[in-house]
């Protein structure tokens, strides 16, 4: 029998400085716009725009805690923790698409009570402030979509800086209907499209969060296919007790038995696994144990 970890890092260094460079610039931004919406949404005594500051808010707090997050998971592993701290970007990827859920139902709420009765709505400062939020959440989607793709944790940042986006968009429209027609039902009617497009966010978000704390197999890779490639190297007769998931946003684990022919070459085998493993699937970190028919006959029914 043998076995061989390889391990994937040369990228992974250079990703984690610039997510935190992106998170803490995203994180400045939205902070100090914030306060002015705040300001700016009593002032108007608009609900839109105080949601769109709400959004702002968690966004401001999403964005602190992919910041620890990833500083976190750069910690080195200890003899408790021997993958170190690579989950914290998950469980702070997952705590961001709760409080998503929250922010949602509480906007949706408080538009359905103002729906009924329209309150007054200063419709012109409400939409110069909304197109300021705007044109700051287009600067933090540039910083971050850089590292979206990446890293989920970053991705959770990314969308809640997206929704809050497009609900500056939803708080300009109603402040123009407001301004320029008098529609001040156009307030709560913003209002709750922001809430719908918080939540579908935060739902997409908490269910991938989901898969990688449950250990599923990763997003775009297929068991069978990797079943099917590893029964392919040369000296493989077979596969069984093979397990892919994540540890965290790329980097994928992943542990086979391979049962091998009699004359096959052990480390070979396991060496080409490797290769073949992190090339077409990205799994850089496998635990490969060979094992022959009979042998595994004996001790292992073959699945």
């Amino acid at each position: 029998m043998g076995h061989q970890h390889h391990h994937h890092h040369e990228a992974s260094v250079a990703d984690a400085a610039g997510n935190r460079r992106r998170l803490a610039m995203a994180l400045v931004l939205t902070a100090a716009y914030m306060v002015a919406e705040i300001v700016g949404g009593l002032a108007a005594n608009s609900l839109a725009l105080l949601a769109d500051a709400g959004h702002m808010f968690s966004d401001a707090a999403a964005l602190g805690l992919s910041l620890v997050a990833v500083i976190l998971a750069q910690r080195p592993a200890t003899s408790q923790r021997t993958y170190g701290f690579h989950r914290a970007e998950i469980l702070a990827a997952l705590l961001n698409g709760a409080a998503l859920l929250t922010l949602s139902v509480l906007i949706a709420r408080e538009a359905w009570e103002r729906l009924s009765a329209p309150p007054e709505v200063e419709g012109g400062l409400m939409l110069l402030i909304a197109v300021g939020g705007l044109a700051i959440n287009l600067a933090n989607l540039r910083i971050l979509s850089g590292g979206r793709q990446s890293s989920l944790n970053v991705r959770g940042a990314w969308l809640h800086v997206m929704a809050d986006t497009l609900g500056s968009v939803g708080a300009i429209s109603a402040g123009a209907a407001i301004y320029f027609l008098g529609w001040r039902w156009a307030d709560p009617v913003a209002s709750f499209i922001i809430a719908s497009l918080v939540l579908y966010s935060a739902w997409g978000l908490i269910r991938e969060t989901l898969d990688v704390l449950m250990e599923g197999v990763p997003k775009g890779i297929s068991i069978e296919e990797v079943t099917a490639a590893l029964t392919e190297l040369g000296g493989v007769m077979g596969t069984h007790d093979l397990h892919v998931w994540s540890l965290t946003s790329g980097r994928n684990i992943a542990t086979a038995h391979l049962i091998i022919t009699e004359d096959a070459d052990h480390q070979g085998i396991i060496d080409a696994a490797n290769r073949m493993l992190a090339s077409r699937f990205s799994i850089h970190h496998a635990t490969i144990q060979v094992e022959h028919d009979q042998l595994a006959s004996q001790c292992h029914p073959c699945g």
